[in-house]
């Protein structure tokens, strides 16, 4: 896995609208909100405020009074996969939703207006994998990172890296660049110059009840005294705690199943 901060300020404070392509915003949809802003309240310190409602009730979290993700809540009647969902920027939604149709991914919400907050559209790429898109109005996307309990990075897990990163690299104007020490199924997307996000082919090896799909990191203190608190308050562990080359890892899951990852940043 490898990282960028974005462009930050002190306290990794996200001040300016982000370059098209780079993630800017993660969103959960669940059909428990109440239950699952009690989870994530307690295991990330976060406090809820409303958001738009156009998609049915909203609520942002935030640290500090500074917003980090967004949670909704599903319709009754849609049995949706439960799943982060990370946003890439865009200056122009209507514009990226032609780009995907004519790369051969679908559009599953939108483009629609959040309010005054900026446009969206909920999408998904050749092979299945969602993400969505979003064009900043008065909502710039996550307020801060590289603090425990803010989304630290994403990574797409798919059948094959180079179909994948040609796609996104399409889209939104991402640079490739194949991983060298993790051979071609590894490949890491770049807007400026800065990588972004992460591709991983794994073939056959992706389990067929999950499909491709993308991963959110979130940062941590500790990240052994974050997995027994996940445990604890209803959440599983899908992967133990595992060293890599950014710090110590571990795949986790809530009560109603959304995965993600953990992450405790090495020092230095």
């Amino acid at each position: 896995m490898t990282e960028s901060r974005g462009r930050t300020g002190r306290d990794g404070d996200q001040r300016a609208r982000r370059p098209p392509g780079t993630p800017c915003w993660v969103s959960l949809m669940v059909h428990g909100l109440d239950a699952t802003q009690a989870f994530y309240g307690a295991l990330f310190g976060w406090e809820f405020r409303p958001g738009p409602q156009q998609l049915g009730p909203y609520v942002r979290a935030s640290l500090d009074g500074r917003e980090v993700a967004g949670l909704g809540q599903l319709p009754p009647d849609r049995h949706l996969p439960v799943a982060w969902t990370p946003y890439l920027a865009s200056d122009d939604v209507d514009r990226t939703a032609g780009a995907v149709r004519l790369c051969g991914g679908t559009i599953g919400v939108g483009p629609l207006d959040a309010a005054e907050a900026g446009r969206m559209l909920i999408a998904s790429d050749p092979a299945g994998a969602v993400f969505g898109v979003w064009q900043a109005a008065a909502h710039l996307g996550t307020a801060v990172t590289g603090v425990p309990g803010t989304p630290a990075w994403n990574e797409l897990i798919t059948y094959d890296a180079a179909g994948a990163a040609t796609f996104y690299g399409t889209v939104f104007g991402h640079a490739p660049k194949t991983v060298s020490a993790a051979g071609p199924g590894h490949v890491t997307l770049h807007v400026d110059g800065r990588p972004v996000a992460d591709v991983r082919g794994v073939g056959d090896a992706l389990p067929r009840d999950r499909g491709p799909h993308w991963v959110t990191y979130f940062e941590t203190a500790d990240v052994d005294d974050a997995v027994a608190r996940v445990a604890g308050l209803g959440g599983r562990v899908l992967e133990p705690v595992t060293e890599v080359a950014r710090g110590r890892v571990a795949g986790v899951a809530d009560p109603e199943g959304a995965r993600f990852v953990l992450l405790e940043t090495a020092a230095g």
